[in-house]
């Protein structure tokens, strides 16, 4: 087997609120992320996919078909969003970076043939970022 990865961009809004909680709760746990108006981050998105190289094309998987993939099911649907209102994973969810990457995940677990989901890693800043490797079985 051999892994491929694949990068796409995204830049999107949020906070940090967990609606049980009273506002001065949520301001301490979370902080300057806690304000309802939410804060942008530019995301980079890393797919890495794992499977046997063709022996005629020499890929894993299509690359073409891997990106319209990203495109569709991702950067299409979190590009220029705020994620706490107009992503549905994210209405009852606080979208961090960890959360982030296991909603990806879902996103696109078997939905990219001729190869395995083997990683999601979503950057919220180049120095933090949060690793997914699929749900425990």
């Amino acid at each position: 087997m051999i892994l491929l990865t694949r990068k796409a961009e995204f830049s999107s809004a949020h906070f940090y609120w967990v609606d049980a909680w009273t506002p001065e709760e949520n301001e301490r746990v979370f902080g300057k992320c806690a304000n309802r108006n939410g804060h942008g981050h530019n995301y980079t998105l890393e797919v890495t996919v794992g499977g046997e190289v063709d022996p005629v094309t020499g890929f894993v998987v299509d690359l073409k078909l891997l990106k319209d993939i990203l495109e569709k099911e991702v950067v299409s649907v979190y590009d220029h969003r705020h994620l706490n209102y107009e992503v549905p994973e994210f209405a009852s969810t606080v979208p961090t970076t960890e959360n982030i990457a296991i909603a990806i995940w879902r996103r696109l677990d078997g939905k990219i043939p001729h190869s395995t989901l083997h990683r999601v890693r979503v950057y919220e800043m180049p120095d933090l970022f949060a690793d997914f490797y699929g749900e425990s079985k």
